[in-house]
């Protein structure tokens, strides 16, 4: 199935790239689980270079997005995608500088973010948050799928609870925990000499954002951390997403309006007592139509809504409604 879909245009401003495709996206959840079978489409895949802001460069291929911080003292990497991409990253790096690549940080630990970890850590050292290393080390269940333990080579060798600085070309590159937001391991990383933050997966623009329930996410905390982003930055931030074009604030808070009017409107149908399935037959989300015809489906996400509205452990329906059809 090779779907289109065009919804940040619509919703959330002007495209500023052709739309990502369901395939793309599609990839990247089977990749995760390391699906062999979706290698295939790894020889197509070209790196897309665009010069952000001051040291920081944004790499697109397959998976989420990259930051660069290229200067004297070498490169720092924000997120490494696919295993079998880090030649083309590499290649796409040389492009920029011909310094080595010295520390890697990873906004998360799902595998379109750190699955080039195990090729960039025997030259770099990987930071990340606690629960990045813990998730990564112990495996689990991503969207219904087994994700395995990763190799020794993979894990972050330096971690935080907090927060933490690296003082590399020029930058005081900070990485912020937002707790329980697209999981429990999220870092926001700032550049605040070059005027760029990049969100990982709290922000993307794909439509209904997936949102790790099983790893710690939820909306709630979405929110909350990408409002404590906006309130942060600068007014001109330079906006890197976890997945989609360079952005801007107000992207970003359009994105928080959409999470909290969806919220508002399944919290308040679950208080009249409806169901999620009549609120799925009623469309009570109607106006974001649109948004629901990209990887996260509008079922899916009333869902999500509707478990954490009535404060419910389980998002089981979340975690496996709408990938089915995908993987066919």
């Amino acid at each position: 199935m090779f779907v289109r879909i065009s919804i940040w245009k619509e919703r959330f401003g002007q495209a500023k790239r052709p739309p990502l495709t369901l395939k793309h996206l599609l990839v990247s959840l089977l990749l995760a689980a390391g699906v062999a079978a979706a290698q295939q489409d790894f020889g197509n895949v070209q790196m897309r270079v665009t010069k952000v802001a001051g040291t920081v460069y944004m790499l697109e291929g397959a998976g989420g997005n990259i930051g660069v911080c290229a200067g004297q003292d070498g490169v720092v990497l924000v997120d490494d995608q696919f295993a079998p991409l880090a030649p083309k990253i590499r290649e796409a790096v040389a492009g920029i500088t011909d310094k080595p690549i010295k520390f890697v940080l990873n906004t998360h630990f799902h595998g379109d973010h750190t699955g080039g970890n195990a090729q960039f850590g025997s030259q770099a050292a990987i930071l990340a948050h606690e629960n990045v290393r813990k998730r990564l080390k112990e495996g689990g269940i991503i969207a219904g799928i087994e994700i395995k333990p990763a190799p020794k080579e993979a894990l972050p060798v330096v971690t935080f609870n907090d927060r933490a600085t690296v003082h590399f070309n020029g930058e005081d590159i900070r990485a912020i925990h937002l707790p329980n937001g697209h999981t429990d391991g999220d870092s926001v990383i700032f550049f605040p000499q070059s005027n760029v933050v990049h969100m990982g997966d709290d922000f993307v623009t794909y439509g209904f954002p997936f949102v790790d329930v099983r790893s710690g996410g939820s909306v709630s905390g979405m929110i909350a951390g990408v409002e404590k982003v906006l309130g942060m930055t600068p007014p001109d931030v330079k906006v890197i997403p976890g997945h989609g074009p360079l952005s801007t604030p107000d992207d970003m808070r359009r994105f928080v309006q959409m999470l909290k009017e969806t919220r508002a409107l399944v919290a308040r149908a679950a208080g009249q007592g409806k169901s999620a399935d009549q609120m799925k037959q009623e469309h009570l989300l109607a106006k974001y139509e649109d948004l629901g015809k990209g990887f996260i489906k509008t079922e899916a996400w009333i869902d999500l809504l509707y478990a954490e509205a009535t404060q419910k452990t389980g998002a089981a329906g979340y975690q496996n409604h709408g990938h089915a059809d995908e993987r066919k």
